[in-house]
């Protein structure tokens, strides 16, 4: 992610107020001698449960301001098919500036991991290394639902493992790529691990993204005999949009996503344009056939306000794209939110199409509802965008609620586009893992230097599933344990008639103490739960496990031991940065096999690799 402080926010705008009602928050309650009553409910077909809270705001004496829809301008200059005869046939983008990042970086994190904590190199020497955080006490209704043991069941084995992007990373598969003289393509940077880490499988391909990078590598199946090998790459992320848009086709960036859109059976990228001067840009590719390597129906739209951490997610009705304006505090507005919508549809056939934007100021990072499994949701059904609660910024590391809105795109009327109001769900007490993002949180062997939670915000992806009798959603995010260590808070919700998100299981997955986070969650078609996730803390190198539980388990917990997909050999001592966030998605062919990525660093690095892997849970096939 990159930050900038924009006094952008008021751009041709006009504010629809939206005045809301302070949430209590649970230190208040605390305070009071009150313990907070967990709210568990199943959603039945006929939902007696008490009405959700009405509309919640995050920054104390702030209402939420929803700004309504505006068309993005997009932005036509080029083929829109391309590039060339298909991606597999294309070389890399000759270098040139990486999207502004440099400038980004510098202006949005300074202090946090821009010119901050998280660089190595400054005049003079390196900066001194902050103290963490100190650990937070923990409430008996949030201990209560930590697991605190390993799950009874055996440790699934992982099916298939293998290295991808980051330090080590040589391959070089395109044409011309005998001549090559980039050192650095594929690698994280030094010293510096891969923190934007994104990963897509399809039926054939297995597509990875990291930071500034990509590349498409076998998947075991049909087509090929064998996994894990390199097709195409590594590539800077925007040769897909080579000779194409304003913007798109001159400025590589990190922060880009891959999505396999398998109700289309379509390959979806998304590279955001942090460059200066404004305005900046969305780049959309979407594979016009069900091959990754061939040709993308390509889109840019512009964008007034800075557009960090784009999170896309698959809606039959439009792929969904929250994004940030700030880490840093806005004027007025203190944080801002943007939640836009492009079409899907129209895009999927290569026909000019259009995004619809929607500002919220006073929002915590939001994610969208991506869709799993081949079953859509019923026709015309919102979107569900969710939330965490606390506001970093504000020092508000606590919250006891899960925050939901209903997004409606219309595509004839932007003006007719809505974003609810924000409704809280009752969960369990949490507080953010080390107060939140870009903070010196996890402990490591033989260094004073810590790693970065991102335990503000939920992490990517807001899994949907729909199983005819009901439909869930998946949500997860990095909380502070008992233990004083960190775990994956993880929840299923499901939706009653009213299409309310309602909490049917939730729990903190920790056993043994250390440190879990970043985790990643996912449903196959059974309603098994695989969970990946990154584990450390002194004396253990970080690296990546993974956890599972079956569907008729009982709630609240990962029934099967943990699995190690990475076991750290080494320390990270040139950042902080970690992972901005991770990826588990499940397999199209089979709909049972989860695949996840994410970062561990060999012995004698200083930069990480990633590992990508897969599992089943067993009696899925």
């Amino acid at each position: 992610m990159k930050r900038l402080t924009l006094a952008l926010f008021a751009l041709g705008l006009v504010t629809v107020a939206v005045t809301c009602l302070l949430a209590e928050r649970p230190a208040a309650r605390a305070a009071a001698g009150r313990t907070p009553v967990l709210a568990t409910r199943v959603a039945v077909a006929f939902d007696r449960s008490p009405p959700l809270s009405s509309m919640e705001q995050f920054i104390p004496d702030k209402a939420v301001v929803i700004h309504p829809a505006v068309e993005s301008l997009p932005a036509r200059q080029g083929a829109t098919e391309g590039p060339g005869t298909g991606l597999g046939a294309t070389p890399p983008t000759p270098p040139a500036a990486r999207g502004g990042a440099a400038g980004a970086r510098a202006g949005g994190r300074a202090g946090q991991g821009g010119t901050g904590p998280g660089r190595a190199a400054r005049a003079g020497g390196p900066p001194p290394i902050p103290p963490p955080p100190a650990a937070p006490e923990i409430s008996a209704a949030g201990a209560a639902v930590e697991q605190t043991t390993q799950g009874a069941r055996a440790a699934i084995e992982p099916a298939a493992s293998f290295d991808g992007l980051g330090e080590g990373f040589t391959g070089h598969e395109f044409p011309g790529a005998a001549n090559a003289t980039d050192a650095n393509a594929g690698r994280g940077g030094a010293g510096r691990g891969g923190i934007d880490i994104s990963l897509a499988v399809g039926p054939n391909h297995i597509f990875e993204i990291l930071n500034g990078n990509m590349a498409v590598f076998t998947k075991k199946g049909k087509k090929y005999p064998t996994t894990g090998k390199l097709l195409y790459g590594a590539v800077p992320n925007n040769t897909v949009f080579a000779g194409f848009g304003l913007r798109c086709g001159v400025s590589n960036n990190s922060d880009s996503v891959v999505r396999y859109d398998q109700l289309a059976d379509r390959w979806l990228i998304v590279v955001p344009v942090f460059a200066q001067p404004a305005p900046f840009a969305m780049c959309y590719a979407v594979s016009a056939t069900p091959d990754p390597l061939g040709p993308y129906y390509r889109y840019e739209f512009q964008r007034p306000l800075f557009p960090d951490y784009p999170r896309p997610a698959v809606w039959p009705d439009g792929y969904y794209n929250p994004t940030s304006t700030s880490d840093n505090l806005l004027p007025e507005v203190i944080t801002q939110k943007h939640d836009c919508i492009a079409d899907r549809n129209k895009m999927l056939k290569g026909l000019p199409a259009t995004e619809q934007c929607v500002v919220i100021d006073g929002g915590v990072f939001m994610l969208n509802t991506d869709v799993d499994g081949k079953r859509l949701p019923p026709a015309g059904a919102p979107n569900i965008m969710m939330s965490t609660g606390g506001t970093q910024l504000m020092k508000i590391f606590e919250d006891d609620g899960i925050y939901f809105y209903k997004v409606h795109v219309d595509w004839n009327d932007a003006s007719k586009t809505t974003v609810s109001t924000p409704q809280k769900i009752a969960v369990a007490p949490y507080h953010y893992l080390c107060d939140g993002q870009l903070s010196n949180c996890v402990s490591q062997p033989g260094t004073e230097r810590r790693l970065d939670s991102q335990g503000d915000k939920l992490i990517q992806r807001l899994v949907y599933r729909n199983f005819g009798d009901h439909e869930s959603i998946l949500a997860e995010h990095s909380v502070a344990t008992a233990a004083q260590g960190g775990g994956v808070r993880w929840y299923e919700f499901r939706l009653n008639k009213q299409r309310d998100p309602v909490l049917y299981q939730q729990a903190t997955y920790a056993p043994g103490g250390f440190y879990r986070w970043l985790g990643s969650l996912a449903m196959d078609r059974k309603g098994d739960i695989g969970m990946g996730y990154s584990f450390g803390g002194d004396p253990n190198y970080p690296g990546q496990r993974f956890a599972a539980r079956m569907a008729n388990d009982p709630k609240g917990q990962l029934t099967f031991h943990e699995s190690v997909l990475a076991e750290g050999q080494a320390s990270q001592t040139g950042s902080l940065r970690w992972e901005d966030y991770t990826d588990i998605i499940v397999d199209p062919s089979d709909d049972c096999t989860f695949w996840y990525v994410g970062n561990y660093l060999k012995s004698g690095a200083e930069s990480s690799t990633t590992r990508i892997g897969s599992f089943m849970a067993p009696g899925c096939k």
